[in-house]
This record gives C-alpha cells, structure tokens and sequence, in this order.
C-alpha cells in the first residue's frame, strides 16, 4: 500500500496540460468533486462526443472531451450539472489524474478545489498547514 502523502488547507498547483501554474487551491473534504474556476463554458457535440469548451484564467478556447456529467448540490443547497473531464495535476513534483469540473468561482477566496474524489486513498489532509505540496 502506497503511503499517503500530507497536503495543507491550501496549496499551490500546476495544471501542466492546460499551460496553468501556481494556482492556489482549497483541499475541501466536504465537497466530493474537484472544481476550477472558468469565466464561461459551452456543451457541445462532434463527432458523437460532448465536449466542453470554457474560457479559464482568461484564456478562451479550452476544449475538453466530457468524462462524465453529475448533478450535484451546491454548498447553498442548489442542484447543478456538472461536466468532468480529466487532466493532469501536479504535486509534490508528481504529476497525478484528476477529474474536474469547472464552474464560475469568482466570488469565491480560491479558484480551485480539490474535493475528496482526488484527496481520498493518495492524501492526508493537516488543516493546521498550508502549502506543504510544493513543486520545484
């Protein structure tokens, strides 16, 4: 069995595949997906496939192949689709699978979290602690 690596409240992390570094991301025990902040998404079909193309940190165009669709109930209560798609993260130097979703965060303190889907089975999480996850 792998040993599990300790993450902090916050950390900073690189999303190599889509050109994004140094994003502060909240490790969320509570919320199951992880989730990025986008300014804006569109479902679309090519091909036979759903895609989803969102404008991320201001850059347009970012265009994903759907893993799946989840209806989930927001932290106020509310239920939404959310559209998954899967990249690499990396921490501690490594460079992981995660399953994201995207939706508008910026009322939110942080563009990202990371939800227990990704924590679980890799991650122990000090509360106490930030940015233990350093990449060099």
């Amino acid at each position: 069995m792998q040993e599990k690596r300790i993450i902090g409240r916050i950390e900073i992390v690189d999303l190599p595949e889509l050109g994004l570094y140094n994003i502060c991301a909240k490790v969320d025990t509570g919320a199951e997906t992880s989730v990025l902040h986008c300014n804006q998404f569109e479902i679309f079909e090519k091909d036979g496939h759903r895609y989803i193309r969102c404008t991320i940190q201001g850059h347009p165009d970012f265009t994903f192949l759907i893993h799946r669709e989840r209806v989930v109930k927001s932290s106020f209560g509310q239920s939404e689709t959310r559209y998954i798609f899967i990249t690499k993260i990396k921490l501690f130097n490594k460079l992981l699978d995660i399953k994201l979703s995207v939706r508008d965060r910026s009322t939110m303190s942080y563009p990202m979290l990371l939800g227990r889907n990704f924590i679980s089975g890799k991650f122990l999480v000090d509360v106490s602690q930030d940015h233990l996850a350093k990449n060099i």
